[in-house]
């Protein structure tokens, strides 16, 4: 569907199914925006990771048994 005709049916809804539908198309947009952030955050510290031994000294500890105090 063209974005012409998009916006033609939406403007066919009542108001209110209007700012309904621009809301969450916003917040579909931020979301995505967001994740995409975070993908290439994640993308840009990977080798940070990987190499510095700093940034990785605590998963030594990942397979061992853990008890909560209490």
């Amino acid at each position: 569907m063209r974005t012409l005709d998009l916006i033609k049916e939406i403007k066919r809804l009542p108001l209110q199914k209007q700012i309904y539908v621009i809301e969450k198309t916003i917040h579909s947009i931020r979301m995505q925006e967001d994740s995409n952030q975070m993908s290439k955050a994640a993308n840009l510290l990977l080798s940070d990771y990987e190499t510095d031994k700093e940034l990785t000294a605590f998963t030594n500890l990942d397979y061992e048994e853990f008890y909560e105090a209490r």
